[in-house]
Order: structure tokens, then sequence, then C-alpha cells
């Protein structure tokens, strides 16, 4: 995973004497100074144990031996508890931070399209005491518009510090929050509603206008519409029976005497605390019953796995708050005092899309010190870096490249580069802020260069997690002391995992050198199973015979000697070719994603036919530099269009997958490049990116006929 180093040999071997001597004057001093010592010895030892002493396991963290953890303090066992705690402790520190917008404009691009852009200011805060008032006051609120407790209420609204206090406001009331995606289309969202039978909705005014209104109609059992949004608006095409207010007006009803003096009726730990809607990566979204218990030992697992984590660090939150990575990474910086500053995909950075050239991304002004992010948005920092390091001049390229291949041997023994880090990757660390100190991975594997790249660029450790919505998220998050790549880590205190073999596939808990199987994930975070979905659930979950529930994840794992778990394959994945081979197409995609030609891909086969095909969303930068050198013209879809690109794309697919030593039967043997990148808008991809292989096949319908018919 090195870079290439394209320099003179006698200049290479100046470099790395004048390296040599360097390290060996600053190594003593350093070492014990930085604590290397200690690191290293925390990423050796064993870090969990099978507790039966099966290959199988069940395997619990070193720590969580005899008990798994199921709450952080003792008697703080539900949302609203915890929330209470925190409001108490960190009263006056600021606790979710909103950018105020100074000025909106179009912008004409070169190919006649319209984008807008903004400008910035400064974050505007409210303290813990604050927004544990405004949930207060706005859960009373809903209570005196008839919401009742244990009855459901709707959340579809953009991640912002209203959707936190509007759940907070849910859960000290007791009432059942139903999450849906901003980006689900009509039907879905019409299904969750009338499936959980809500009277109540809390959204924005831009999902109202262009979502929620045209399926007013389709959700009879509805009769409150609450906006977010601070200005008041007239809403002339609602239909008649479904009263409109802002969530500035329900706060107020709220906060009147007679309202707020009404005892409110305190969750249980076994009490569903959300409902939420999966966006589902096959057929209609299932709606996972998610209790206080079940969140609160969640998100103690996560939490015991980021160090010092403390009201210092501020966390940048814009992933989608109806996933439940980002919700829970969110409670978990509420439980110990941290600050949330609030972003969006479209503002995050100097260079996101919405942001007006020359003016600050939201990194660069709330500098955050934690940040959760999905694989997709990962593979896209490293892909746009890599891009502009070729653009660079021969010697910083150089410079460049020297640097990242030194930095990556000292971070595979534990030591740290701090002159590198200054003089040579500060800028690609200012990326983020320049003060990250944890970056979690999580929503779907990530590649071993894009996890490489993160730690030595943006100079922090990636703890690549693992969990399902079924789970709370919380699964294994690897230590962030540990540099390997490829792994998700060891169980959290909360959890535990047994492996159980897999006939069909192939896998064993007594294969050598380590077990395989797939996934059963137990402990206190094990949700409550599917919302009136009993045969899900039967398929799904189980419950052992000491009463402990269990999760049946589809995926396939295997167990290093210290502990910790690699993801290898998915149940669901797997397809049978003709001649008897088996297919993982997510190890294909895993694969091919790191040729930078590739945007993303996605692998299919059909059992009948002997070979893969694949959809692919190219690079459009290296896509056009490609057909440049071919001396093709046109359009980005006139050139996906093209035969001859296509084929030259196919070679340096099968290329790179040779190099990456895939099975002859795995490289694709024809593929279909896509013009349009794969969105959660598209519906092609969830919103944590991962592919929705059904719609995809759906889409490409006429390409798989033609690929396999020879046509």
């Amino acid at each position: 995973m090195k870079l290439k180093e394209d320099m003179n040999p006698l200049l290479l071997q100046v470099f790395r004497s004048v390296v040599w001597v360097y390290s060996f004057i600053t190594f003593i001093p350093w070492y014990f100074f930085s604590g290397a010592g200690n690191n290293l010895e925390r990423a050796r030892r064993i870090k969990a144990r099978s507790i039966s002493g099966n290959p199988a396991g069940p395997y619990r963290a070193a720590n969580s031996q005899e008990k798994l953890a199921a709450w952080l303090h003792p008697g703080v066992d539900t949302l609203d508890k915890m929330f209470e705690y925190a409001a108490k402790r960190f009263a006056q520190r600021d606790c979710l931070g909103t950018r105020e917008v100074l000025s909106e404009e179009d912008e004409l691009q070169p190919n006649g399209k319209v984008f807008k852009k903004v400008i910035l200011g400064r974050y505007n805060w409210l303290s813990y005491e604050d927004t544990y008032q405004t949930a207060k006051s706005f859960g009373s609120g809903l209570a005196a518009l008839s919401q009742k407790p244990q009855c459901n209420i709707a959340i579809f609204c953009e991640t912002r510090a209203e959707w936190i206090v509007a759940a907070q406001a849910c859960f000290m009331y007791n009432f059942p929050l139903v999450t849906l995606y901003a980006t689900l289309g009509p039907m879905a969202i019409a299904h969750g509603l009338n499936e959980t039978e809500v009277t109540h909705i809390i959204t924005s005014k831009d999902l109202l206008q262009s979502r929620l209104k045209a399926i007013l109609c389709d959700v009879p059992r509805l009769q409150y519409v609450i906006v977010v949004d601070s200005k008041p608006t007239s809403w002339p095409d609602i239909p008649r029976g479904i009263m409109v207010y802002s969530m500035e007006a329900v706060k107020e009803m709220g906060s009147k005497p007679d309202n707020i003096a009404v005892d409110r009726r305190q969750p249980e730990p076994s009490d569903i605390a959300v409902i939420m809607y999966t966006s589902g990566s096959t057929g209609i979204p299932k709606g996972v019953m998610i209790s206080h218990g079940n969140l609160i030992a969640g998100i103690t697992g996560m939490a015991e796995r980021i160090p010092n984590l403390n009201e210092t660090d501020t966390y940048i939150g814009y992933l989608p708050l109806a996933h439940v990575l980002e919700l829970s990474a969110e409670l978990v910086c509420i439980s110990h005092g941290c600050r949330i500053g609030y972003s969006s995909p479209q503002t995050l950075a100097d260079q996101s899309t919405k942001i007006k050239k020359g003016s600050k991304g939201d990194t660069s002004v709330l500098k955050p010190t934690l940040m959760a992010a999905v694989p997709e948005i990962m593979d896209r920092i490293y892909k746009n870096v890599m891009t502009k390091v070729e653009e660079m001049s021969k010697f910083q390229k150089m410079l460049f490249v020297l640097a990242y291949n030194y930095k990556m041997e000292q971070i595979s023994k534990g030591y740290g580069t701090p002159l590198c880090d200054s003089l040579v990757f500060k800028r690609v660390r200012a990326l983020l802020g320049g003060n990250t100190r944890v970056l979690l991975s999580g929503g779907a594997p990530l590649s071993a260069a894009t996890q490489r790249f993160m730690n030595i660029c943006l100079c922090c450790p990636v703890g690549q997690g693992y969990g399902l919505t079924e789970t709370c998220g919380a699964g294994t998050i690897s230590e962030i002391w540990d540099y390997s790549t490829g792994r998700v880590g060891a169980p959290l205190v909360c959890s535990e995992i047994t492996l159980k073999d897999w006939e069909e596939g192939g896998y064993y808990s007594t294969d050598k050198p380590n077990p395989r199987g797939e996934i059963l994930l137990g402990g206190p975070n094990v949700t409550m199973g599917y919302y009136k979905n009993e045969n899900k659930n039967l398929e799904g979950f189980y419950v052992d015979e000491k009463g402990q529930r269990w999760f049946c994840t589809g995926d396939i794992g295997e167990f290093h000697p210290d502990g910790c778990l690699k993801i290898i394959d998915r149940k669901k994945d797997l397809v049978k070719l003709q001649a008897g081979e088996y297919v993982s197409l997510g190890k294909v995609e895993a694969v091919l994603k790191n040729c930078p030609l590739i945007d993303n891909i996605c692998a299919y086969a059909n059992s009948d036919q002997s070979y893969v095909i694949s959809f692919v969303v190219p690079n459009q930068k290296q896509l056009m530099a490609l057909a440049e050198q071919m001396d093709v013209k046109g359009t980005v879809e006139e050139i996906c269009n093209n035969s001859h690109v296509e084929k030259e794309v196919l070679r340096i697919i099968t290329e790179a997958a040779i190099s990456a030593k895939l099975e002859r039967f795995e490289i694709p043997k024809k593929i279909r490049l896509s013009a349009e990148p794969w969105t959660p808008e598209t519906g092609l991809v969830t919103d944590a990116f991962k592919l929705k292989r059904k719609e995809l096949k759906t889409h490409y319908q006429e390409d798989i006929e033609r690929m396999y018919g020879g046509k």
C-alpha cells in the first residue's frame, strides 16, 4: 500500500540516511515523553476472548468477561434521565450549535445549471440548560396538542439542532419517536406513517413543501404537522382536518403554567424510545423498535472506546439523524457534555458544493475534535487529495510520497511523526478543521487503502466500527491505538459475538488459521424487533436460555487471535455461478472501489450465467483524462456510452482486479458506465450510501439483458 517513489535511487538513499539519523537522535526522548511504549503494548494485547473456550464464542471484550455493561451511571437507565443528568452537570456549557446564514445567491454554472451558494457566519449556541428547558416546553406543548404517552409521533426532518430538541422532548414525555429518512420515496414515507398510526409529525418547511404535502391525503390519521423553522408561514394547500403549527408556537403553548405543571409520565427502560425505519438495501423499509434501555446500553459501549471523552470535545453533526450511527454518536456526546455543531454534506468543507468560493465551510469554523463518517465520504476525500497530489510539481509530489511512506512505516510500529505532520500533512488535516482527534467510520466496510490514508494524512486514528440498526449501531469499534486495517475491532463492553457455521458458504468456526462464520450479536443493546412484522422477527431475533436477546446479522466474520473481528463476506451478497463457483459481490466491489477510475461500483451476477458483470460510476476527472488520451470527445454521458472507452475502462478494472488477486471468475467480464452518480436522492443507494441491489437491478435491467444476452 506504499506510494510509488519515482525518484533517483541515489537521492532516495541520501534521504533515507538523513531520516535514519534524525529518527535515531529523536527516538529516545520522543519514546519516553509520548507514551509510545504504552500504546504499543495496548495495540498488541488481547482485546477479546471466547468466554466458553470454544472457537465459535461467545467473544466478549477483555474488560467485560464477567458481565456486559448496560448503563453509564447507576440509575440512569432511560434517555430522559441521561439528558437530565447531563443538563445538571454541564448546565452552562454549549450543547447545540447552528451556523447563521449571512446570504444566499444563485450561481450559474458553465453547463447552464444554477447552484445555490451560501455565505455562513458564526455558530450560535444553546447551553445544556437552555436545551433541556426548550425540550421540556416542546414536549409539554405536544401533550397540550393531544399527543399521548406511548403513542407514536413521527419526525421527518434534516439533521439540525431542532431534531435533537424534538427527540429529547419525546424521550421526556414517553412519546415513541418514529424516524424517517429525508430521502425516502413518497410510498415509503406513507407506509411508515400509516403502519405506526401517527397523528402528529415534526418536519421542516422544505420537506413539507417538497415531499410531505403530496402524500398528506394518503395518511388519514394525521392531524397535526409541526414545522421546526422559526419563520411563521401560511399553508394554503394543506388538506382540511390537518393543523399546522410552528415549533415556536408549540413551545409557547407548552410553557404556559397550566400545561407545564401537568405531570409527565416518565418512560421505563423497556419502553420504546425510537421506531427507526431503515432506508433498507432491499424491499420496503422496516421499523426497528429500540427501547430506552437498548440505546443506553449501546451508547455505553461506544463511549468506552473513545478515550478521554469529555466536555472539551466538539462533534460535528451532518449525517442523517434518522440513521442509528448519527443518533447514537450524538447521544454519546450529550451524555459526556460535548458540544455538537450542525452541518450538512453540502456545507461541510471549504470546497463543498453550497459554500461560495472564498468563504469558510463548517469544519474550518467549528474545528471539531470528533467526527463520524460513512466510507463513501472518506473515499471521496481520499480520491480528491490523491488527485491533487498528482497535479503537484515534481518536488512537492516527491516530498509528499516520501513523507507518506515514512509515516506508514512509523505508525505500523506504533510511532508518531510530529515533523511530517506539521510540515507535510497540515494542509490535508485542515480539510476537517485541523483539530480532529478521533474519526469513527461506520455504515459499511472501509477499504484498507482509505483507512491507511486517513490515519496518515488526517493525523488522527480512524476507529472502524460495526453495528446495525437492530443492535443500536453498537457491536464493535477498533481501539484508537490499533493501526491495523480491514478490521472492525473487538466487541464493545455491551455486546458479545458468536460465530455460526454456514455450510453453503463454506465458513466454519473450526476453520484455520481463524474461526469463521455468520456473526450473531447479543447483549442489552439488541433491539426489541421489527414493528408489526412477526415473520421477520422470527427470522432475525432469538432469546437464549439465559434470557439474552440475539440478532442474526447475515454478515460473515472471522476472529483474529487478539480478539478483533474482520468482516469477510455477506450471505445476501453471495451468488452461485453456473459452474458452481460462489462469488461474493461485496468482496468484488470493495476491491475494485480502490481503483482511482471508480467512484462507485455494483457487481451483479445471475446464477444461470458463468460470469460477473458490473455497473460503474466513473470518477469524472479520471474519465475525462482517459478520454483525452484516447482522443475521444464529447460530454460525460457521451463518453460513458462510447464502446471504446467502456472497453478501455474494463481493461483497467481487470488489471486492478488481477493485482488485488481476485479469482478469475470474480473479475467482471462486462461493464456499464453511468454518467450520473448514485445518491440517496436517486433511490439507488441508502442514506448510508449502501447499494440498493434490487433498485439497481431494475434501473439497469436493459443493460443486464444486453450484457448477458450478447445484444
